[in-house]
Formats: C-alpha cells, sequence, structure tokens
C-alpha cells in the first residue's frame, strides 16, 4: 500500500496495530524504527527531518524505555559564556591534560560538582536561566532560540509507541499507541523543566590548544514524556 495522504498513513498505522505482536526486523536497539519504517514502506535514511509524507518525522519508542532521548542541543547565552563557564567552573579531566565541565542540572534542586554544589536551572515568562549556587543568574536561553532550536529538530511528530516482549533477534513489537504533534509549547516546557522532566547536559571541554570545545548542552527528556512538549496533541492510534 503506498502513502499518499495523511489518511493513508492512518488507515495503514491501524493496519498495523491490529497485526497485534510483530517480530523486529533488526536486533538492537533500532530495531523498534526500522520494523515500523518496513511495515509502513518507508525507506530507511540518516538524514535529519521529515521521513514521512515529506513532512512528519515519525518517531517510535518502547513504552517501557528507561533512557532519555536529546531534543536538541542549544547553548546558552551570552556569547562566548561557555569559555566562562569552563574556565570558572571547570574541572581537570581525568587524563589530567585538559579543562571540562560535565554537569546535569535540573529545576528542581542545585546539583554538585566535585562535591560542592553546583548549578540548577530557573524559569522565567520568556528565558530559564542557568543559576550557580554562590553566583546567582550567570547564563539563559531565551523563548525564540528554545523555540527555533526544537521546531528544527522536530516540528511536526508521528509519535507511535510500543509494547514489547522477548529479547534480542526474538523481540517482537505491538504498535498500538500513537498521537501526531504539533507547536510547540514553551508553556509545557517551562513546566516540565520545573518539575524536573527535562534536564539539561552541559558538555564543554578543551581542544589541544586550550580553546574551548562545545561538545553541545543537551536538552533531554524520556520517550513516553516528549509529547508534553507540543501544544496540539492528537491521538490517531
Amino acid at each position: 500500500m503506498s502513502l499518499n495522504s495523511f489518511e493513508d498513513l492512518k488507515k495503514r498505522l491501524v493496519e498495523i496495530k491490529e497485526m497485534g505482536f510483530i517480530k523486529t526486523h533488526r536486533v538492537g536497539e533500532t530495531g523498534i524504527g526500522k520494523t515500523l519504517e518496513d511495515l509502513l514502506g518507508i525507506n530507511e535514511n540518516n538524514v535529519p527531518g521529515p521521513n514521512a509524507l515529506g513532512w512528519i518525522e515519525l518517531k517510535t519508542f518502547r513504552k517501557d524505555a528507561k533512557s532519555m532521548i536529546t531534543l536538541f542541543t542549544l547553548a546558552p547565552s551570552p556569547p562566548k559564556i561557555n569559555s566562562i563557564l569552563l574556565e570558572k567552573y571547570g574541572y581537570t579531566s581525568l587524563r589530567g591534560d585538559r579543562k571540562i565541565l560535565h554537569t546535569t542540572v535540573n529545576g528542581l534542586n542545585f546539583n554538585t560538582i566535585k562535591g560542592n554544589l553546583g548549578f540548577k536551572i530557573d524559569v522565567e515568562k520568556d528565558k530559564i536561566n542557568l543559576v550557580h549556587f554562590k553566583d546567582g543568574v550567570i547564563a539563559y536561553w531565551e523563548e525564540e532560540r528554545l523555540k527555533d532550536a526544537f521546531e528544527r529538530k522536530i516540528k511536526n511528530l508521528l509519535l507511535i509507541k510500543a509494547e514489547t516482549r522477548g529479547e534480542g533477534k526474538n523481540e517482537e513489537f505491538g504498535f498500538n499507541e500513537g498521537y501526531l504533534l504539533s507547536e510547540f509549547s514553551f508553556k509545557s516546557f517551562k513546566k516540565l523543566i520545573k518539575e524536573g522532566i527535562i534536564l539539561i547536559d552541559i558538555r564543554i571541554g578543551q581542544y589541544c590548544d586550550g580553546r574551548t570545545h562545545d561538545h553541545g548542552t543537551g536538552f533531554r527528556i524520556l520517550p513516553d514524556k516528549l509529547d508534553l512538549c507540543y501544544q496540539n496533541r492528537v491521538k490517531i492510534l
């Protein structure tokens, strides 16, 4: 069955749901996505962006998934703040040859870095702040930059969840829940940060010549909470 419209896609998903548990088409973490793409007749590729009907990003998750996913990466403002963070709060790497700052920050309480209180996230009306225990607000992300980064990654999302059973080559998926998601919700995004559901991973290092190396500041969430980031959530399966 060729998929020429969203109605075709929904009809095919209902057929797949009625098939019950389906054996994985590939062993490992990516087996769930590969299996559903094969069933939908979508060619696999590694190119970021819409992969169904030209405007929808299709993502599949196991309902019991415990690993967080990265929503997007975005360095904080103001410019060159990563160099300041590294210089002021960084520590020597295990190899002892350079300075790094690797830390995960949440909106509930201050984290610890090498045994000392470090950072937390505070939210305001139109931005979120990185706050240090002693020094106060030291960096921030504005609403428009966050919205742009989110929508460049996953603006329109078809989120399909699956029950699983078995392991390895015998793992099976029951694709039985799905949502069409659109419109980033900054209000919900802030709420998820305040509740400690979205976490921020700061990963700053150094090149051999001492220059700051931004490994990407990642906004992370559990897959089963991803739908809460959107204003429009339509259950289709």
